[in-house]
């Protein structure tokens, strides 16, 4: 084994369960997510593998050996676990300046370790700060000197905790992006924790979605974004469109004509989801339109402009054999397209939806 391997841990806070038998590995030179909701056991489960909390159930391997075993209330301390663990708050020294922080946790200061801070700080863009404190940094320029402390002792494996929640959006992206080459550079495995899924999306090359203390399904971002395993998965990712009923003849009716769901039994209860970036809009010629594929005509509710995409509302018929987008019967989508598009309100269009971007499943 190599990497970090966490088997079977089973975690309590008193009668609250935490973790529910959770298993997951990271591998070195990958980055591994913890994506799901606040109070589903993410954080729990990074301070199991840095020690900061004693394993209860199960057992947790750094590259092949074991750390911790919950059975025989074995835990190795964390100094000796060789992990670096980056903060939320990033919780750097405030008497040391930018360079002693980073060289802070480094036992055998080496000309070589020397060379690869100050490498380090040139490649991030925060060297002119090396005598500088904290105080007087930015959360971005925070944000890089507390990777670099983690980083600097050479760790097996580097657990970061919603390493970028700090910062303001417009600054985000671009330390995200810097910090993702960085990390690729130094081939050391990753255990990052998430809410945002345009983070994990980006980040990640395996997501692990966990709800309620459990890992609910596992995989690469597109396995995950294409192929979710439920309604909770597929929401993760953005408000979702719903279209409810009872399965007949092996499919479920909606807006665009019925869809096929071979999975479920006629007379079960299902619903289709749609994503609002799946459904297509056309307010041209009806020739322009695809030929493999169900269309409705809706009209205009509203339009909002977000500066790179324009978000709809469009009234249609809950059926394709409705008669009247206006009729009682009738639903609203919420429909975001890229770029600027702002109908006017009552204006007729015709829309459709991305097979790839439309999931079935049962409901409970």
């Amino acid at each position: 084994m190599t990497g970090l391997v966490m088997e079977r841990i089973r975690h309590a806070y008193g009668n609250a369960k935490v973790l529910k038998d959770v298993s997951i590995v990271a591998e070195p030179g990958k980055l591994t997510c913890l994506l799901g909701p606040s109070g589903c056991g993410k954080t729990t489960l990074l301070r199991l593998a840095a020690g900061l909390e004693t394993v209860q159930d199960g057992r947790i391997f750094l590259k092949g050996k074991l750390v911790a075993d919950g059975k025989s209330n074995f835990s190795m301390p964390p100094e000796k676990r060789g992990i670096g663990l980056m903060f939320q708050d990033y919780a750097l020294f405030p008497h040391l300046n930018v360079f002693d922080n980073i060289a802070f946790g480094v036992r055998n200061m080496t000309a070589e370790r020397r060379t690869w801070i100050e490498d380090a700080l040139k490649r991030l863009g925060i060297a002119k700060h090396r005598n500088s404190f904290p105080h007087v940094l930015s959360g971005g320029q925070q944000q890089r000197v507390a990777l670099l402390r983690a980083l600097a002792p050479q760790p097996e494996i580097l657990l970061l905790d919603e390493p970028f929640s700090g910062l303001d959006v417009t600054r985000r992206a671009q330390i995200r992006e810097d910090t993702l080459t960085f990390l690729k550079e130094c081939g050391v495995a990753v255990l990052m924790v998430t809410h945002d899924p345009e983070e994990a999306m980006f980040m990640a090359d395996h997501i692990v979605v966990m709800k309620s203390g459990q890992v609910v399904q596992a995989g690469t971002p597109v396995q995950i974004y294409f192929h979710p395993v439920s309604a909770f998965v597929a929401e993760l990712f953005g408000a979702m469109n719903h279209f409810d009923g009872v399965v007949e003849k092996g499919q479920l009716e909606t807006p665009f004509g019925p869809f096929p769901i071979p999975s479920i039994p006629d007379g079960e209860k299902a619903q289709v989801l749609v994503r609002m970036e799946g459904i297509h809009v056309s307010l041209g010629s009806q020739h322009d339109l695809p030929t493999d594929c169900c269309t409705a005509i809706g009209h205009v509710v509203d339009t909002y402009l977000l500066g790179r995409s324009s978000h709809l509302h469009i009234r249609v018929p809950k059926s394709i054999h409705g008669c009247d987008a206006n009729d009682s019967e009738s639903i609203i989508l919420h429909v975001r397209v890229p770029g600027v598009m702002k109908p006017e309100p009552g204006a007729k269009v015709t829309v459709w939806a991305d097979p790839k971007q439309v999931f079935a499943f049962a409901v409970d």
